[in-house]
């Protein structure tokens, strides 16, 4: 979904689950859809962790725990902090789909698969790599209290642990970060430069 990033600040989803790969975060069987509603992708988040094999939620899993159930909106569960190496495991953009499905504008890891978090970037969801001890206060911060709210400042790529204040610079693309701050994907990038390209293709 196109948004425009600029400061985000919300409670987060912790997903404590390393080397969680694509077929976890959204299971083979819905590759061979052909829609692109993402509200069917979204429901197919972490299905197979979410639901047990006649369709009833997992309790003790956390999407599915009270303080977490509430799908995300607008400084609610737009975050989740993520176990490290998020999104292994084969390519499929689906991944991606499903999390920007659900209503996930960011996802905080110490690491990510490299085409998954390029996917991330193409659907309009920021992953943001920090350090492991950031990661792991993030999850302690959220344990003891589920209302812990983090803030991600696009503009000045940091990402700040509002229980306790530490901050993080994160990488960003040039290119990328543009583009998230302005709600384009690459077609709405080049229509937006058309003009600059057609004086290019004169010798201008």
């Amino acid at each position: 979904m196109k948004q425009k990033f600029d400061i985000i600040q919300s409670t987060c989803i912790p997903i404590a689950i390393d080397n969680c790969n694509t077929d976890l975060i959204i299971p083979a069987r819905y590759l061979a859809s052909t829609t692109r509603d993402p509200k069917f992708f979204g429901d197919a988040f972490m299905h197979d962790l979410r639901f047990d094999a006649q369709g009833q939620p997992v309790a003790d899993f956390v999407m599915n725990q009270a303080d977490y159930a509430e799908a995300p909106h607008k400084g609610v569960h737009e975050i989740i902090v993520a176990g490290q190496n998020w999104g292994s495991g084969s390519s499929r953009e689906h991944a991606a789909w499903a999390i920007a499905g659900y209503g996930v504008r960011v996802v905080i890891s110490s690491s990510f698969a490299d085409i998954h978090r390029n996917n991330l970037l193409n659907n309009f969801v920021l992953p943001i790599v920090v350090s492991q001890e950031m990661q792991q206060e993030l999850f302690e911060s959220i344990a003891r209290n589920p209302q812990t709210q983090v803030e991600v400042d696009v503009p000045e790529q940091k990402v700040t642990n509002l229980a306790t204040g530490r901050s993080e610079h994160f990488e960003l693309n040039g290119y990328k970060k543009y583009c998230l701050m302005n709600a384009l994907d690459d077609i709405d990038f080049l229509l937006e430069n058309t003009d600059k390209i057609e004086a290019w293709e004169r010798g201008e």
